[in-house]
């Protein structure tokens, strides 16, 4: 069953492995989530599961919201996410709690987080193209060029890479190994890097 806890990220550091080699990983503080909906199946689909994390004041969500907490005695969310079962498990119940220690058993996870946002940036930064000749009377060094043709069609084709926003986007990773799990302090480690900076809010889920 794939299942979503949320986390913390705490930063990266690095470990030696057995051949002495540093391995880079990522520190996770997993946080328990609230069930806080289930959205039964319709003719024949998915089982949709809603889990929360973070309480928050009522006054600063949607009327909505708040109604659909209150249904179930539950206090105020700040985060949702979903996730599908395919078949029943007891473990899933509205105000049931997705702990840590569900992943013990897991060798992979799949991360998703919002990266780390970058600003407006040109060409050479967001799309790696090469700069124009810096010598020899040159005038066009970092300059987009020409971005279109005169006649036709005349226009400007889209999804044509220009300079704009870069980063601040969701981005999820898959099958990113697990290196150990601190039952104790609910802190996961994982090999490699994980999207975002320090105290960005991170969704896992075992990898199928």
């Amino acid at each position: 069953m794939v299942y979503k806890l949320f986390g913390i990220k705490i930063g990266m550091t690095q470990i030696f492995d057995k051949s002495g080699n540093a391995v880079p990983v990522t520190l996770l503080r997993l946080e328990p989530a609230v069930i806080t909906q289930i959205k039964p199946s319709f003719k024949g689909g998915p089982t949709y599961v809603q889990v929360g994390y973070g309480n928050l004041a009522s006054e600063f969500l949607r009327n909505s919201t708040t109604g659909h907490m209150a249904k179930y005695q539950l206090s105020p969310k700040k985060y949702f996410a979903e996730f599908i079962i395919e078949r029943e498990d007891p473990r899933i119940h509205i105000g049931g709690l997705i702990k840590p220690d569900w992943l013990k058993d897991e060798e992979y996870v799949t991360i998703s987080g919002i990266s780390s946002g970058k600003g407006f940036t040109g060409l050479q930064k967001r799309h790696k193209f090469t700069r124009g000749p810096m010598t020899h009377g040159s005038k066009n060094h970092r300059a987009s060029g020409s971005i279109g043709m005169s006649a036709t069609p005349g226009r400007v084709l889209p999804n044509k890479k220009m300079a704009g926003q870069l980063g601040n986007k969701v981005v999820t990773q898959e099958r990113l190994k697990i290196v150990f799990l601190n039952l104790k302090n609910n802190t996961l480690v994982i090999k490699g890097s994980t999207p975002g900076k320090r105290g960005t809010l991170i969704t896992v889920s075992p990898t199928k």
